[in-house]
């Protein structure tokens, strides 16, 4: 049995739900007359709204039921959808998320305000003002009129697992008493003797006697999600022979009961007090759970396999250290073991790397939200497309470079494109054009973020750089480079700060991200036609190909993928360069780091010592190592935690003897060769 917590389920559930209903509410923005973009909202809201109230999460529920109502509105046409109706609902979204995080408290203003914004956007579209419905300040949206004299008569059974599947029956009841004036008499002749009884399962039916001008769609709506598989029979009142506008209640078959008779013309502003809702039922603010990610049932199975081939190659080793087999033949069988292991680990590893990966669909799913939000706050109009969803990429890195690419889409909405007007202007549609789009080559990743705005200004860039002192006047600068220079720390070009973007601090934070992800960061851009920033990331951060090398008595990791080249440093060269630090490679001076001192290690060097050169982008540092080992390929631990916050190191990893290895961080050993370039440079 599962030992899951069922809130934590509900948590994770619920926040597939609100992403649901946010692209939902993204495409309808689009397309605001889609009848099926509508309905699709709507039903996720009533999902929403019914489930956390099962769970407990009744500050959610309440919330959901009014934003539920306002669309329900649109759904019967009452009201058109419109971008403000969006754009609220949106917004609550956001404060669904809060409330299903956290238990609700303090988020009461916040609630309140976005519940007075829907009922602006409602009242400002619907021929009926809502103020003259409920005299409440939350939007109080009535299904029907009631008193016309006419209704219907209902008799209902769930099926026997519905409260098993979350369906609560007195959600359903509520509803229908938001309808009208309601009579309802449970009918218990199904119910089990206490022996027999399944505290879990359904048995009670109920007939329901429900006055007003209300139609039969909006009875199979309180019934849509559970219609398929229950017992409903619909009458109209008039075709009952006797009954009358105060007939008594619905005959209960064997010993039932009216359980209630409410009324309610309008819903309820609020209803917090509302009674059964016990203190206890309040869940408690989200704990800080493992996360977790869906893995087709087909991925694991091929796993299954292979760990059944490694149970029965298990099974022959112990064998053979039974000494069951023939001596003869130890050795042989001894050696088969090992290669089928080899063979085994190889593809345990494959099938492994697999699971963890993810469709990049999730990654630029949460930039449609952004984009709309950002063209809303800067006046402008962008259309956002997408390219390559299916590309997959480790969780992890999906999840790393959600910020970096954030902050790029935002410099791309806020400084690339224009205003609809200058783009008018400029012969171009007034709709600017932000183009994501991902491709694996070999094992990289290119993800491209594509805008067509104005592109860099190439002038601007270099009269800031000499500003700044980092490149001279009239230095020569090829274009990369120059292009590169938006990485510095504090270098923007914007002509003024927004809330948005323009203080430059941000791309240098974006391209430290991607060179820890052991990626790349490349721009181009042409005046008048846009930008292309290509971000180049490994398919995964949890093995790697890398260089084991040896430093005094310990052995570190260097990730291959930043090797370019080994040197050997004699020990006349050793001792002529100690004070500089630099060697010539190819015409060009190299700073490189003795790791011995760095790391302290108290050992005499190597006679032979041997230079590692390491490159992040244009930049390039040598690394002095007593010794080259070979390629290792290896498996990243993360470092403890009272390790974590020692910058030179990304990791470690266990050697095939036991031992471990730490896994240097490539970025920061550059950034450390930089600054002591630049401190030799100015020491002359």
């Amino acid at each position: 049995m599962s030992s899951q917590d069922p809130v934590a389920a509900f948590r994770i559930e619920a926040g597939e739900l609100l992403d649901q209903i946010e692209q939902g509410l993204l495409d309808l923005g689009h397309r605001l007359d889609d009848r099926d973009l509508v309905d699709e909202v709507f039903r996720g809201l009533h999902t929403l709204k019914g489930s956390g109230a099962m769970f407990g999460f009744d500050a959610l529920a309440e919330f959901t039921h009014h934003c539920e109502t306002a669309f329900d509105r649109v759904r019967k046409g009452l009201a058109p959808a419109t971008q403000e109706l969006v754009a609220v609902i949106l917004s609550a979204r956001d404060h669904m998320r809060a409330l299903i995080d956290g238990d609700g408290s303090g988020l009461e203003a916040t609630g309140a305000a976005i519940l007075a914004e829907l009922q602006a956007a409602i009242d400002g579209v619907s021929d009926a003002p809502l103020a003259t419905e409920s005299a409440g300040a939350v939007p109080a949206v009535p299904m029907a009129a009631a008193g016309s004299g006419s209704g219907w008569r209902l008799s209902f059974r769930l099926p026997a697992d519905a409260m098993a599947n979350g369906t609560n029956p007195l959600m359903l009841l509520d509803e229908l008493r938001e309808l009208g004036e309601c009579r309802i008499v449970a009918r218990t002749d199904k119910v089990p003797p206490l022996a027999d009884l399944v505290p879990t399962e359904c048995h009670i039916g109920w007939d329901v006697e429900l006055r007003g001008d209300i139609s039969r769609a909006d009875i199979d709506d309180v019934f849509i999600f559970v219609m398929d598989d229950m017992e409903l029979s619909v009458t109209p009142l008039e075709a009952a022979a006797d009954d009358g506008p105060g007939a008594a209640p619905v005959a209960g078959a064997d010993g039932s009961a009216a359980v209630q008779d409410i009324a309610p013309p309008v819903l309820a502003a609020t209803d917090s007090a509302a009674p059964g809702k016990s203190p206890a039922a309040t869940p408690s603010a989200a704990p800080k759970s493992g996360e977790s990610v869906r893995v087709p049932a087909e991925r694991l199975d091929e796993l299954m396999d292979r760990v059944g081939e490694l149970v029965i190659v298990q099974s022959r080793l112990s064998q053979l250290a039974s000494g069951q087999a023939s001596a003869s033949g130890n050795e042989l069988a001894l050696r088969s073991i090992s290669e089928e292991i080899e063979r085994l680990a190889g593809e345990l590893r494959d099938t492994m790397m697999v699971l963890r990966m993810v469709p990049v669909a999730s990654l630029f799913s949460r930039f449609r939200r952004l984009v709309h939000d950002l063209a809303r706050e800067t006046g402008k109009t962008i259309a956002l497309s997408t390219e390559g969803e299916t590309t997959e990429v480790d969780k992890t890195m999906i999840e790393r470079l959600a910020d970096p690419m954030v902050h790029l889409i935002r410099n791309a909405c806020d400084h690339g494109l224009e205003t609809p007007q200058d783009r008018l202007a400029a012969g171009k549609p007034a709709a600017g054009q932000v183009h994501l789009s991902a491709h694996q080559a070999g094992g990289e990743v290119l993800i491209t973020i594509r805008d067509d705005g104005r592109g860099i200004d190439r002038e601007r860039v270099r009269a800031k750089a000499e500003a700044q002192g980092l490149i001279q006047p009239d230095q020569a600068i090829s274009d990369h480079d120059l292009l590169q220079m938006i990485f510095h720390p504090g270098f923007s070009t914007a002509a003024q700060v927004t809330n948005l973007s323009g203080r430059g601090v941000g791309m240098d934070v974006v391209k430290r991200t991607i060179e820890s992800l052991r990626g790349t960061i490349d721009v181009t851009s042409k005046p008048g036609e846009g930008s292309t920033v290509v971000l180049r990331i490994p398919l995964t951060l949890a093995i790697i190909d890398g260089l084991l090398v040896r430093v005094g008595e310990g052995r570190y990791v260097i990730p291959l993928g930043a090797v370019e080249e080994c040197l050997e440093l004699s020990l006349e060269e050793d001792l002529r360069s100690r004070g500089r630090s630099f060697i010539t490679l190819r015409d060009r001076l190299v700073p490189f780091l003795r790791l011995r001192e760095i790391f302290d290690t108290g050992t005499r060097p190597d006679p032979h010592q041997k230079i590692v050169v390491i490159a992040t982008g244009a930049e390039r540092v040598g690394l002095v190592v007593d010794q080259i080992i070979g390629s290792h390929q290896t498996v990243i631990k993360s470092m403890s935690p009272l390790h974590r916050d020692v910058a030179t190191f990304a990791g470690a990893t266990i050697l095939g003897d036991g031992g471990v290895a730490l896994i240097l961080d490539v970025v920061q050993l550059v950034t450390l060769g930089q600054h002591q370039e630049e401190r030799l440079r100015a020491a002359g």
